[in-house]
């Protein structure tokens, strides 16, 4: 590892562990549901369409790793190199946000690699900037950093529940309580690149009976999209946001890579949610 103007990067580890790149990341806990006094386990995972390898812990990469209820700010505990990466204990009923937040890890990409996930992830900016640079045939060096949250319910849900920001540098915040909404209602979400509102970024969810049908939309200029969700069971919602790396970073590209998981309440032939 080393530090360059506040950065903590951790050197080639996509090239001994392939799967943490160009992948994505989700908090997976061994419950969304609960009971007060449980303990849940933190299962971090990188893979693609909500199938994934665990994550173990590894304390050169975490940068935060925390869950916030309504008493405030607490870190998940763990062992090094285990799955899962983490535990928490539910004190009291009520909405709790977990999130992981990774130090920035460097890789390089042959030209034709970086230019596919570039256009994959929606980044029309970061495409057009290398056009005009005459950068496209060229390979490219990147930190990326990964930008997870989890939203887990104990107890009833209510509207009066909400997600919480963590400061992540980017980071996707719901702005309704996804366990307090029914299949086919609106989840308004907010995206926010170091605190503020990011417009014009693809904002994509998936669920986990059909990932390959994916909801797709643009944040507009304060940084919201709404996602109409067709039906229950777990949900991620992802972004990525890609910028120019700091000067001295010996990269060229900085990239950072939301996500956040739920798990909405499914309506049976009845007509009865669970």
């Amino acid at each position: 590892m080393f530090r360059r103007r506040g950065w903590l990067v951790v050197v080639a580890i996509a090239l001994s562990r392939p799967s943490l790149f160009a992948h994505d990341m989700w908090i997976d806990p061994t419950t969304f549901s609960p009971e007060s006094g449980q303990i849940v386990g933190v299962r971090l995972r990188v893979g693609q369409d909500l199938l994934g390898d665990p994550l173990p812990r590894d304390p050169t990469l975490i940068h935060q790793f925390v869950f916030e209820d309504a008493a405030g700010r607490k870190p998940v505990i763990g062992r090094d190199g285990a799955d899962p990466a983490g535990f928490l204990r539910v004190a009291t009923p009520g909405l709790l946000v977990i999130g992981y937040h990774s130090n920035p890890s460097a890789i390089e990409l042959a030209a034709e690699k970086f230019n596919q996930y570039v256009k994959e992830e929606g980044l029309d900016a970061v495409a057009a900037l290398r056009v005009r640079r005459n950068e496209t045939g060229a390979s490219a060096r990147e930190l990326f950093s990964r930008c997870a949250k989890s939203l887990v319910l104990s107890g009833s849900p209510s509207e009066a529940q909400s997600d919480r920001r963590l400061g992540f540098a980017l980071e996707l915040v719901a702005e309704r309580n996804p366990y307090a909404i029914r299949a086919g209602q609106d989840l308004p979400v907010r995206l926010t690149y170091e605190n503020r509102p990011l417009a014009g970024a693809l904002v994509v969810a998936m669920n986990r009976q059909n990932p390959s049908e994916k909801l797709a939309a643009r944040t507009d200029n304060d940084g919201r999209v709404r996602l109409r969700l067709p039906r229950g069971g777990m949900w991620l919602i992802k972004a990525v946001h890609m910028v120019p790396a700091p000067a001295g970073a010996n990269a060229e590209w900085a990239s950072f890579w939301a996500s956040l998981t739920f798990e909405m309440r499914t309506t049976n032939a009845e007509g009865n949610e669970s």
